[in-house]
């Protein structure tokens, strides 16, 4: 079989929006949620696509597959830790506190090469989860950058870190799959879904591979290599299905397989830290470390952030 990756009309690029230039917070009354586990979540806009990836191909401008990018509007081949929490909007909810990158392969429409516009992205930050106490969960450093997925995968992995489902926007269900569906009704949702590890090495903030500094809980808990527990952090990107056929043609961007295949198996997103510390510091200590919902706005600490999508 001839690998083949998806071709792109680059002049079908969809643009983005503008992103915040300035902090969103406000003062609030609301107070989170008990809960069993430690929950904090953010939304964000889509920012803006780009042949670039600053963590795989660092000042290497053009070099990558296309890449959907969301939260800091300025990230490019030549961004780096400094340049990414210093400058550039935010689409985030809370602007500016959140200059996190967050990037995807592009979903392509192979019938004409155009690249499908998403919708928002969800981002969960909880705790609780794999016989680690929430208590036990530790701010991110800044500068941080890891990979969840395997871009060159061509086949299913059972590993459950990335996945799609057609969910149905009237009951928020349906099936999970490893592949894109190739059927989904207009007017429901694509949603592709990734879990990055959550357990960090307690000393290098990137590694060759860019995935070794970092580890997946195994046994009820973070492996002695990689002591240092983190929130697990999830992204869901959404999509709206506007033509029911259109779906069996959609493919990513990384998809470097036989296109009989089906499309999808090289989901992967990429997470550079973009967070003011004392903003992190504050959600995990007021919602995860608390084991409190803080729903997708409150810090936990008297303020609120607004905003975004």
């Amino acid at each position: 079989m001839t690998a083949t990756t998806p071709a792109v009309d680059r002049a079908k690029i969809p643009t983005g929006a503008v992103g915040y230039a300035s902090d969103l917070l406000k003062p609030t009354t609301q107070q989170p949620n008990d809960s069993d586990i430690g929950a904090f979540r953010t939304v964000c806009d889509f920012s803006h696509m780009a042949f670039d990836d600053p963590i795989v191909y660092p000042g290497q401008p053009g070099r990558s597959h296309l890449h959907a990018f969301f939260g800091n509007t300025g990230i490019d081949a030549n961004s780096t830790a400094e340049s990414i929490a210093r400058s550039g909007n935010s689409t985030c909810r809370g602007g500016t506190i959140n200059r996190t990158g967050y990037w995807a392969p592009a979903v392509i429409d192979t019938r004409d090469g155009a690249p499908v516009k998403p919708d928002l992205l969800v981002v969960y930050y909880k705790t609780g989860y794999h016989g680690i106490a929430p208590k036990a969960v530790q701010p991110i450093p800044p500068g941080l950058r890891m990979i969840a997925g395997d871009s060159s995968a061509s086949a299913p992995t059972p590993s459950g870190h990335a996945s799609f489902a057609c969910v149905d926007p009237n009951t928020g269900g349906g099936p999970t799959m490893v592949e894109l569906p190739s059927t989904c009704p207009a007017g429901s949702k694509l949603l592709a879904g990734l879990t990055f590890p959550q357990c960090w090495d307690g000393v290098h903030l990137d590694s060759p591979d860019h995935k070794s500094h970092m580890a997946y809980p195994i046994s009820g808990g973070c492996p002695a290599t990689h002591p240092v527990p983190f929130p697990e952090i999830q992204l869901g990107i959404w999509y709206t299905v506007t033509d029911a056929a259109a779906v069996a043609h959609w493919r990513l961007a990384s998809d470097n397989y036989d296109s009989s295949i089906p499309a999808g198996y090289s989901l992967h997103a990429d997470w550079f830290n973009g967070w003011k510390p004392e903003i992190m510091q504050s959600f995990i200590r007021n919602c995860d470390q608390a084991s409190k919902d803080c729903f997708s706005h409150l810090l936990g600490n008297g303020q609120e952030m607004f905003g975004g999508p």
